[in-house]
């Protein structure tokens, strides 16, 4: 693909970087802002800034945020000793969305994969268990995709928390194996989240 300007071919070269972006479409995202106001173009510019230099990390379940405690653990309305424990914030998003859960969340930050070199140690395996010994909670849902990865990841943390005096459910299968959480319909996913099942249970349905 040949550039009538180094200032255009730049900016393609940029956006053909985002997940699911060809040179094609690039080009036709940098054209359309281009034909934009400039105010516009500039919002979202400044936006991109703002949230690479000020975003971080909730301190309580490592959820993207604002402050150091993110909006959902702080709220007064939210249960705090049911946790839902997923992958990303992608997660938190899709069962946000289907308005079936109340608690909070426990954000781990991807999951166990040999393949791809991601062992228990990266993961925010160690501040959930911690989590748990030094507060009051009844239930963990355990709601990471029904994937290989996922199911392993699952049966890790299970194992790191089946000692203590607390509930280990799993959301129910309404989810196809294979399925990431954020691809789910939000009415098959709010049924899988309320009519969630023991994991113990789960392990000896799938053996």
């Amino acid at each position: 693909m040949n550039f009538s300007s180094k200032l255009l071919e730049n900016a393609v070269s940029e956006m053909s970087q985002l997940p699911g972006i060809g040179k094609r479409t690039a080009l036709r995202l940098v054209l359309f802002l281009l034909q934009q106001p400039n105010s516009q173009t500039k919002d979202l510019s400044n936006a991109l800034n703002e949230l690479i230099d000020h975003v971080i990390l909730c301190e309580s379940c490592h959820n993207i945020s604002d402050n150091k405690i993110c909006e959902i653990c702080r709220s007064s309305k939210r249960d705090k000793k049911v946790i839902c424990v997923v992958e990303d914030i992608r997660d938190v998003m899709a069962i946000e969305s289907t308005g079936q859960f109340n608690g909070i969340y426990h954000v781990l930050g991807g999951k166990i994969s040999p393949v791809e070199g991601i062992g228990p140690n990266q993961l925010n395996i160690s501040s959930l268990v911690k989590k748990v010994n030094s507060n009051q909670i009844s239930e963990i849902i355990l709601a990471l995709s029904a994937t290989m990865e996922g199911d392993t990841t699952n049966f890790y943390i299970y194992k790191h928390l089946e000692n203590f005096e607390i509930k280990i459910t799993t959301i129910a299968r309404g989810v196809s194996i294979g399925n990431e959480l954020e691809y789910t319909d939000e009415v098959t996913l709010g049924r899988s989240i309320v009519k969630r099942i023991l994991f113990e249970n789960s392990i000896k349905n799938i053996s």
